[in-house]
């Protein structure tokens, strides 16, 4: 029957739909139908929990733990056979044909008379794919579909977040290219123009098309920069010429990463601008680490800190002798430099000098190193390791993991 299936959609909002089980397969569709507003029945023997909180927390939704009996479809517009008893199912699929309800039957699809297509949803289209009833098979090609969307093989208008004229502001992970969020590839890959920091993923630089007009932004610690002024100046010139420009930052572009002061310079320009958040590499690099910011029972805080200035500079904003009394977990960005200072006024505000630390240099990506210390060594350690910018410092308690 699948082979023959028509594809079509379905407007369920407000309309009855029973769901006979209570198991994975119903785990899986109840929070689908809940979002097309349809008015949903749940007949199970037994709940699995997250089935029972699917039917105890949403008003549209009613359970009922009991065997299903002939008459439980009426009414109905559509239904599941989801049991994991054969007969059971059959003899749903056969009160829906007598009904004329179009019915899905889990564990034998050839003998429902509906299939539920593999699906996701991408820029406002909802894409399903059918393949005979095989489900693996439907899974691995919409999941190849899905990648190629993300990856911008494939577009979609969405005149919402893509606007000629325009600037994106995307964060791009902590290094590995695949921890870019799915948003944020997708602008990307639509740029016309890409103001790319150094710590912005440079393989997700390399998918660009030739049309693309790549501008290097610079900014390397302690290094040649490109003054603010004149990367601001780059996005707001490009943009009024008419072209959609993305600033691609590493991490998260709100976390040191003078993202706002960008967004500020636009919005005085009347440009407009999207935010994208990025995942900030403060907890995603340790925790590729194997290492927790937080743990139950061993923190109950975790601070990031920016050691771009040393602690006696009087630009600093940050209170060292506070954060030497706290017992939970530092985050240090852009502290290698300085690690002997930082680690003086640590231990001087009354730090332990035995606190764990964890350094992870171009944490995520291939080129990763891991050094484990204490507070006391750690500046002798990373000088005789070589370890260099860009690294993150963790220290506390956590930083002794394993991983």
């Amino acid at each position: 029957m699948t082979e023959n299936a028509y594809l079509v959609g379905l407007r369920l909002g407000g309309k009855k739909v029973v769901v006979v089980g209570g198991g994975t397969v119903a785990q899986r569709r109840i929070p689908l139908l809940m979002a097309r507003d349809a008015d949903v029945h749940v007949i199970t023997r037994a709940a699995t929990p997250a089935v029972e909180v699917l039917t105890t927390t949403n008003p549209g939704i009613t359970l009922e733990l009991r065997d299903y009996r002939d008459g439980d479809l009426e009414g109905a517009w559509y239904a599941i056979a989801a049991t994991d008893d054969p007969a059971v199912n059959a003899a749903i699929v056969a009160e829906a044909d007598r009904r004329q309800i179009f019915c899905v039957r889990a564990d034998i699809a050839r003998e429902g008379s509906a299939v539920t297509p593999a699906s996701f949803d991408h820029d406002g289209l909802l894409v399903g794919v059918l393949a005979g009833g095989e489900h693996r098979r439907s899974a691995a090609i919409r999941t190849a579909i899905r990648e190629a969307f993300q990856q911008g093989l494939i577009t979609a208008e969405a005149p919402d977040d893509v606007t000629p004229g325009s600037v994106a502001l995307v964060g791009g992970g902590p290094g590995d290219p695949e921890l870019i969020t799915v948003r944020g590839r997708r602008l990307l890959a639509r740029a016309d123009v890409v103001v790319a920091d150094r710590l912005a993923p440079p393989e997700l630089l390399a998918e660009l098309g030739p049309h693309v007009e790549v501008i290097d932004a610079a900014k390397i610690p302690y290094g040649r920069a490109m003054a603010q002024e004149a990367i601001n100046k780059i996005l707001i010139d490009r943009a009024r010429e008419g072209r959609f420009v993305v600033r691609f930052k590493g991490g998260d572009p709100f976390v040191f990463a003078r993202g706002y002061e960008e967004v500020l310079a636009c919005a005085e320009a009347g440009i407009p601008v999207t935010v994208v958040p990025g995942v900030t590499s403060a907890i995603s690099v340790p925790a590729m680490a194997g290492v927790p910011v937080t743990h139950r029972a061993v923190n109950h805080e975790f601070v990031v800190v920016s050691g771009h200035l040393p602690p006696d500079h009087p630009e600093s904003l940050v209170n060292w002798n506070a954060l030497a009394q706290l017992s939970g977990t530092l985050v240090l960005l852009m502290a290698v430099e300085r690690i002997e200072l930082f680690a003086e006024v640590l231990m001087s505000g009354g730090r332990p000098a035995e606190t764990p630390i964890l350094v992870v240099q171009h944490g995520t990506t291939a080129a990763e190193r891991i050094l484990r210390t204490t507070l006391r060594d750690a500046a002798d350690r990373i000088r005789a390791d070589g370890i260099r910018p860009p690294a993150i410092i963790v220290i506390g308690p956590v930083a002794a993991f394993a991983a």
